[in-house]
């Protein structure tokens, strides 16, 4: 298994991120946090781990760079982010350790609206996106355009946002499917549930991302 502490040389600034590639990995998950959080948030990281003890790659990187996350207005800038993670997806198909496998998005919170709208910039180049409790709905106008097979888990204790779910579920023509979690909110803190989160992301990614 490769590690590597990299940092992501963007056209105006450099994203620091952790890049881990397993043996004979199927592919590369992208992750796309949510607001305030960052690389080295503990359940991005948990999930990370457990794909990654299942043969998918991820790579964990900061959106922004600390100074501009002091500015909270950046946090929801979805310009702003989409912008950086098409950038830094750009950089990963570059990559030789990447080696051109085939790359996914794993969103989370606002970070969905960026992987979503990232995935209608690419097409048929993302293989698939998972949501975690994520805004999907702030990508509404681009959503008819993503192909990636996209599943949307939501917690079923996070009414409104399993409502916005609902709503840019009805606006996705790719392969879909909505699973709500009994008994999980909106960060799925309460025991065994990030656990379910991961295990349905990863049963995603094996169907989705291997090369046929």
């Amino acid at each position: 298994m490769k590690t590597v502490e990299i940092e992501i040389p963007l056209l105006s600034i450099h994203l620091k991120g952790d890049l881990v590639i397993p043996d004979n990995a199927i592919g590369i998950v992208v992750f796309a946090h949510g607001s305030g959080s960052s690389r080295s948030s503990p359940r991005n990281k948990l999930v990370a781990e457990l794909m990654q003890q299942q043969g998918i790659g991820t790579l964990l990187f900061d959106l922004l760079t600390e100074k501009e996350d002091q500015n909270y207005e950046n946090r929801f800038n979805i310009d702003l982010l989409v912008s950086r993670l098409i950038e830094a997806t750009e950089w990963l198909t570059q990559n030789k350790v990447a080696k051109g496998l085939p790359i996914a998005y794993f969103g989370a919170s606002t970070g969905v609206a960026s992987a979503m709208r990232a995935a209608a910039f690419f097409g048929k180049n993302i293989k698939a996106v998972v949501s975690r409790g994520g805004r999907p709905d702030l990508a509404l106008s681009v959503l008819h355009l993503v192909t990636a097979p996209t599943l949307l888990i939501v917690g079923q204790l996070d009414v409104p946002v399993i409502k916005m779910n609902k709503h840019a579920f009805d606006q996705l023509l790719s392969i879909k499917e909505m699973k709500i979690i009994p008994g999980a909110s909106h960060l799925f803190e309460e025991p065994g549930k990030l656990m379910e989160i991961a295990e349905l992301a990863i049963q995603w990614y094996k169907k989705y991302l291997p090369i046929e």
